[in-house]
């Protein structure tokens, strides 16, 4: 076999340390062992490794796989083109499908086979691209350069797109704004992307989960013993996005008193775990984001103003839907192919009617509550076609009647009408003039005006 790169290896056992180290000793240039899964993110901070072999279960008296299948997909979370390799002594056929399903490239049983150990990673190397670094097609899919999809074409998310590629490009640090269910993870994502730190982890926090208990443990780590549940030593978030970038979410929910501990950090680009006195130096991207009035929380001393000026060197606003509601059309399609695939519903066909009635509502809850909503109506549209009865919205908590979603607007209601004219003569534009009271060519003109 060809001799490869680097190799981790995390497995409680010392006896099969030592066995998969003796086996594939001769085919890795470094090979890295561990017996606590809880240093994985510490390894990956410092590391990127051609391929993991990973024990599914750690903990005594666990079988069910949960904890091999969690630190693998803290493994994709930091290095998406990872390929790693699962092994365990308690599994079954049910255990191995789910690993493959989550991204496994391979999956093998205890006791280890020398010739299956050396015959499974000598398939894996068959992905080797040519640069020598390990790519399952799972991992291929993950590494997959670029371009995060955001569906629109509306002139405020094209200028908001167009701001994204220009502050990719730099380090700044980034605070982008919108309400919920806008997608501002998604631009997040997007951002990172398209920077020179693609290649690096996008590790994500919510910040309004955090107590005063947990937050420096989870962003800054913690050594063993520094309190009752500290079992091992911890890496943070901050430690785990090292070379990639940190997006702290709902920034503005962060406690007022943890607020000077962040700015600390920011500043200094220095980790103390805690219970310990060592600084460690992280070299990260932030990008934050808040659907609250951050300028408005500082005048009420409800955040801190310097730490505002350290989030905020490019600000980027995310429009609701009500602001881009050509939108919604594509956007519907986009949902509609997901949720058609995942149900197996392919080939719905839409009543024209759907669209006048998405685009007369104000969607409170952003692209979630749309992406929601046609979820909703692939599952139970029940014959081939979604109509405006799948649909229920909510207004103050109530139900509300698909033709209650009012709309004043002139040029809707004519769009509206106009839709419902041309269904009802089955796409007969003659018909349609007729009893429209307008001339096939005003008709030709209000289709071309309205993209029908």
């Amino acid at each position: 076999m060809k001799k490869y790169g680097k190799l981790l290896i995390v497995d409680d056992s010392e006896e099969s340390l030592y066995g998969l180290r003796s086996m594939l000793g001769k085919h890795f240039n470094t090979i890295d062992c561990e017996k606590n899964p809880n240093l994985i993110l510490s390894y990956l901070g410092r590391e990127r490794y051609d391929l993991y072999i990973l024990e599914m279960n750690f903990k005594s008296g666990r079988h069910n796989g949960n904890e091999g299948i969690y630190w693998m997909s803290r493994i994709f979370e930091a290095h998406p083109g990872a390929a790693v390799i699962l092994i365990t002594s308690k599994g079954d056929v049910e255990t191995a499908v789910r690993a493959i399903k989550e991204g496994a490239v391979d999956f093998i049983q205890k006791p280890l086979d020398p010739e299956m150990i050396i015959d499974t990673v000598a398939l894996v190397c068959k992905s080797f691209r040519a640069d020598g670094r390990l790519l399952s097609k799972k991992a291929i899919d993950r590494r997959k350069p670029g371009v995060i999809n955001i569906v629109g074409s509306s002139e405020p998310i094209r200028k908001l797109l167009s701001h994204v590629s220009k502050v990719a490009a730099t380090d700044a640090n980034v605070l982008v704004t919108g309400e919920n269910g806008t997608g501002k993870e998604l631009i997040a994502r997007s951002i990172h992307k398209q920077s020179n730190r693609a290649g690096g982890p996008f590790i994500t926090v919510d910040m309004g989960s955090l107590t005063g208990s947990l937050f420096e443990s989870e962003l800054f780590g913690h050594k063993k013993g520094a309190f009752t549940d500290a079992q091992d030593d911890r890496p943070g978030r901050f430690e785990a996005a090292n070379g990639g970038t940190l997006f702290l979410d709902e920034i503005g929910n962060l406690p007022l008193a943890l607020q000077s501990k962040l700015l600390s950090v920011l500043q200094n680009r220095q980790v103390i775990r805690v219970g310990t006195n060592t600084p460690v130096e992280v070299d990260i991207r932030l990008i934050t984001a808040t659907n609250m009035h951050l300028d408005r929380m500082v005048r009420e001393g409800k955040f801190r103003e310097d730490l505002l000026y350290r989030l905020n060197t490019i600000s980027l606003h995310v429009p609701s839907l009500r602001e881009r509601k050509s939108d919604i059309k594509p956007l519907f399609h986009h949902f509609k192919a997901k949720f058609e695939e995942r149900y197996a519903r392919t080939g719905l066909q839409v009543q024209l009617a759907v669209f006048d009635l998405l685009e007369s509502w104000h969607w409170p809850g952003n692209i979630r509550e749309l992406e929601h909503a046609v979820e909703k109506a692939v599952i139970m549209c029940d014959s081939g076609m979604i109509t405006v009865d799948d649909f229920i919205f909510r207004r103050n908590g109530d139900a509300v009647i698909p033709g209650d979603a009012e709309s004043y607007n002139l040029e809707q209601n004519e769009m509206r009408i106009i839709n419902q004219a041309i269904e009802r003569c089955r796409g007969n534009l003659s018909q349609a003039s007729r009893i429209l009271g307008i001339t096939r060519k005003t008709l030709y003109n209000k289709i071309s005006k309205y993209g029908i």
